[in-house]
C-alpha cells in the first residue's frame, strides 16, 4: 500500500510539473528572427528587429502595403488563457472609417486564429487593434471577412505616440463574448501593420508575445 501511495504522489508531482505556466509565441528580445512565416496581402510591410530603449523589439513599417507575420502554434486556452504583449506606435494613421474596406488599416494589430481545417469557412479570428478612430473596448466584424473575423480596439487616437503600452487579455473570454462559443485551443498568432487601403505610412513596435496561466 505504501508503494502505491508513493507512486501516486510521484504521478501527481509529474502532472503538476507538466502544467505550463506560460507559452512563448514571439521572443523578439532574444533576437528570434526565423520562427515565423510571412503572408502578403497587398505589397510588403517591412519587419525587422531593432533596439528601442535598450530592448530588442519588432518594428513594422507599412507604406501603402499590407503583409503580416504569423506562427502556427497550438495553445490550450484552458491552461493558458491570457495573451500578454506590449506595443508602441511611432507613426499613426489619421482617423479612418475602419468599419469599411477603404479604412481597414491599422498601425498595429494582433490576430488570434482558430483554423477550421478542411472546413475553411469555419476558420475564425480575433483581431486586437490599435484603432485610429474607434474607442477602446469597441468591437465590430471585419469589412472583408464578416463575422468570421472580429476586431476589438484596445488603444486609439487618445493614446500617446512613442509610448509603450502593455496588454493582457483573456482570449478564452474574448472569444466567448465576441463569437458566442467556447474556444479551447487556438492555432496561430499573427502580427500585421498595414496601410494598403488608405495608402498611408505607419510604423509600430512590438515587444515579446506570450500566453500565461494568470
Amino acid at each position: 500500500m505504501a508503494l502505491i501511495y508513493i507512486s501516486f504522489s510521484v504521478f501527481l508531482k509529474i502532472c503538476h510539473a507538466d502544467e505550463k505556466k506560460s507559452v512563448n509565441i514571439y521572443r523578439f528580445s532574444e533576437g528570434e528572427v526565423n520562427n515565423w512565416e510571412t503572408k502578403e496581402f497587398a505589397g510588403e510591410t517591412k519587419y525587422q528587429l531593432v533596439k528601442v530603449d535598450g530592448q530588442i523589439v519588432l518594428e513594422g513599417e507599412a507604406k501603402a502595403s499590407a503583409s503580416g507575420i504569423f506562427k502556427n502554434v497550438d495553445v490550450d486556452l484552458i491552461q493558458t488563457p491570457f495573451l500578454n504583449w506590449s506595443w508602441r506606435i511611432e507613426k499613426a494613421h489619421p482617423p479612418l472609417e475602419e468599419r469599411t474596406k477603404n479604412g481597414d488599416d491599422y498601425a498595429a494589430r494582433i490576430y488570434i486564429v482558430v483554423d477550421g481545417g478542411l472546413f475553411f469557412w469555419q476558420t475564425i479570428a480575433l483581431n486586437y487593434v490599435w484603432s485610429s478612430s474607434q474607442p477602446p473596448g469597441s468591437f465590430w466584424p471585419s469589412s472583408y471577412a464578416g463575422d468570421n473575423v472580429m476586431l476589438m480596439a484596445l488603444r486609439s487616437k487618445e493614446h500617446h505616440l512613442s509610448t509603450w503600452y502593455r496588454e493582457k487579455r483573456n482570449v478564452y473570454k474574448d472569444f466567448k463574448m465576441l463569437f458566442g462559443k467556447e474556444i479551447y485551443h487556438i492555432d496561430a498568432v499573427a502580427i500585421m501593420t498595414d496601410s494598403d487601403n488608405s495608402g498611408g505610412e505607419v510604423r509600430a513596435y512590438y515587444g515579446d508575445i506570450y500566453f500565461s496561466r494568470e
